[in-house]
């Protein structure tokens, strides 16, 4: 359910790691270094002689090794989804997978990396050491570098642009079957209340006009009660197929945009709720109507399931997506099962190729984001 997300929207690790990343990587850094220079060097000098081959091939080897431990260091430590490697399949005698891991754009990207890190390493370590003494630095100051050591270790040890959009396309393509089933439960229950409701409804009133046509001349008496529960009938169709309406898109959302339609919401719910919103300029139609029934269905469980007594609902707009985010003081434990509500939440983002995650430890509190985007 992830999407693929933008370098700005990568949360900062927690001081307390980056410390610990910039401090404990610097003998790492060192060895791998050192390790890998010599033995090129040496390599490249003896290959006319043939023993360079082998040392080589252990190098080379060797890179991609240390390549895996920093992406899982990088990974446990800053905060930063980077995945595991992909690599050319290497086939054939030694030399040939020997020839394939050296044309593989990873291995050199490897390489790359392991080679800028070192003297970014020495700084690195300083900051962490000065750190530990200076508390201001360590709270403000560490969690950006490690944020930004992050985004490098993304760029030369995450997949490649061809691999990264592949994996939108594999989840683009999973969104829009999520959305098309969510598009036919919605059609479903649209269908289900018209029948249950406003068409029963506008049958009794069919029938209760048949009846007093036939007994127009005979009993007046009878015909004025029976017009009186056809009005009564026609009166309750009109107001289901309102309540119907308004659940496919209510008119104050579109009259006076997403503040007002979700204060509204706000101030229906049992627990008190705080709304900002901040959606300049207003989003599509699609985004808007997609961010008031997240938080709507939303409201609704938190009432019903979390044990909170207070939520807050915050709004606000980038250059290309809207992001809703959900706060309540419960008990926390919320989880994204299938079949569940925050998978209708997600299957409902997931229309416009929006997403939702979900941070809810046993204790609280729980936080419920999406992230819509406003193009597609």
């Amino acid at each position: 359910m992830a999407e693929e997300q933008g370098p700005l929207d990568q949360p900062r690790p927690h001081a307390a790691k980056a410390i610990g990343f910039m401090v404990g990587s610097f003998v790492l850094r060192l060895f791998q270094f050192v390790l890998i220079v010599t033995l090129g060097l040496v390599g490249i000098a003896t290959t006319i002689i043939w023993i360079g081959i082998p040392i080589l091939i252990f190098t080379t080897s060797m890179v991609r090794g240390f390549g895996d431990v920093e992406r899982r260091w990088v990974r446990a430590t800053l905060n930063t989804e980077l995945p595991a490697a992909e690599r050319l399949p290497a086939e054939g005698n030694f030399l040939r997978r020997w020839r394939t891991r050296l044309v593989d754009p990873t291995t050199w990207r490897d390489l790359a990396y392991l080679m800028i890190s070192f003297p970014l390493g020495i700084l690195e370590f300083a900051v962490g050491l000065a750190a530990i003494i200076l508390v201001p630095l360590a709270i403000w100051v560490v969690p950006w570098i490690g944020w930004t050591h992050g985004q490098l270790a993304m760029s030369l040890l995450g997949p490649n642009r061809a691999q990264r959009l592949e994996v939108k396309a594999q989840r683009l393509q999973a969104s829009r079957a999520r959305g098309v089933d969510a598009a036919e439960a919605e059609r479903r229950r649209i269908e289900r209340d018209l029948h249950d409701g406003a068409q029963q409804r506008l049958v009794a009133v069919a029938m209760s006009l048949g009846r007093a046509k036939t007994k127009l001349d005979n009993d007046p008496n009878a015909v004025r009660e029976l017009i009186n529960e056809a009005h009564v009938d026609a009166k309750l169709a009109v107001s289901e197929l309102r309540d119907l309406a308004r659940g496919i898109y209510p008119a104050v959302l579109g009259d006076r945009g997403l503040d007002a339609a979700l204060s509204a919401q706000a101030a229906k719910s049992p627990i008190h709720v705080d709304v900002s919103v901040d959606c300049e300029p207003r989003p599509p139609a699609a985004v808007e109507t997609t961010a008031y029934f997240i938080v709507g269905e939303t409201l609704t469980n938190i009432a019903k399931h979390s044990g909170a007594t207070e939520a807050g609902v915050k709004v606000w707009r980038t250059d290309d997506k809207v992001v809703v985010e959900i706060t309540d003081n419960g008990h926390g434990g919320a989880e994204m099962r299938p079949g569940g509500g925050l998978a209708g939440l997600a299957d409902r983002a997931a229309t416009i190729d929006g997403v939702i995650t979900v941070v809810s430890p046993v204790g609280g509190p729980t936080v419920i984001r999406a992230d819509l985007p406003c193009q597609w």
